[in-house]
């Protein structure tokens, strides 16, 4: 851990019954650093957020937000790092009963940060930074395109200014062309905010446009830690593999027949 820290995970071991997820996670983004983590499907990268979150707990090891240990701290710390963290989730987990602007400023009502006009004022606000006008603040999300609603959870996510924020595959399920816009949203966000971002995505195209550095997470453990630069050519032959996609090489994929 160095002084410009933000975020790190020092030898996490988590298990759930027998199976064991993370095996003595070492692992360090710093403060406005941008870092994407790679792994197979069930390799533990939601984990890794959901320790930060404090939705799972370690078993042992120490996970360091601003030089605070929070592994078992109390409601009210936890309440004061949860306040830090903006969250996009995998599909945008947006609410249809409610409208649009309401999804964006569900975290501010909710805190009671901003109500009313004003909360409506801030999330059409915030909804422009991301390329949607005020004529959609009153729709509801079921009335949107699949790329606008993922417009609208990355709305959702910086709309009380993160110091953190949190990418769960921002780009499931959208075409090559859209998936490249929200891309690049979430770079200019993540750069006009300041924040440190950590994000997991299959997807290399989102890696290589997002990151700073990459870490790939298999079997439980960081295997492989280095600037983007080096995806291509990592001198690892798992990290090959998968950034390649290809089916030989060390990885194995059990196939029922």
């Amino acid at each position: 851990m160095t002084k410009s820290s933000k975020i790190t995970w020092r030898d996490v071991h988590l298990a759930f019954g027998p199976k064991q997820v993370l095996k003595g996670i070492n692992l360090n983004v710093e403060k406005g650093e941008s870092l994407v983590v790679i792994g197979g499907s069930g390799s533990g990268k939601s984990v890794l957020i959901k320790s930060v979150l404090g939705i799972t707990k370690p078993d042992t090891g120490q996970v360091i937000v601003d030089d605070q240990d929070i592994v078992g701290c109390s409601a009210r710390d936890r309440e004061a790092v949860n306040a830090k963290i903006g969250m996009l989730f995998q599909g945008g987990a947006l609410f249809d009963s409610i409208s649009v602007w309401e999804n964006v400023a569900f975290g501010l009502i909710q805190t009671g940060a901003a109500r009313g006009s004003i909360a409506r004022s801030r999330a059409i606000d915030v909804l422009g930074r991301v390329g949607l006008d005020k004529t959609v603040a009153d729709l509801s999300p079921s009335e949107l395109s699949g790329g606008m609603q993922k417009r609208v959870a990355l709305a959702r996510a910086i709309v009380n200014e993160p110091e953190i924020i949190f990418f769960d595959e921002p780009t499931t399920g959208l075409d090559p062309i859209m998936s490249d816009v929200i891309n690049q949203l979430i770079v200019s966000c993540v750069r006009d905010l300041g924040a440190t971002a950590v994000t997991i995505t299959h997807d290399m195209a989102s890696a290589r446009t997002i990151a700073d550095k990459v870490a790939m997470l298999y079997e439980g453990q960081i295997i492989w830690h280095a600037p983007v630069a080096q995806l291509d050519f990592p001198g690892n032959e798992f990290v090959e593999q998968f950034v390649h996609g290809r089916g030989e090489g060390p990885i194995q994929m059990t196939v029922r027949q």
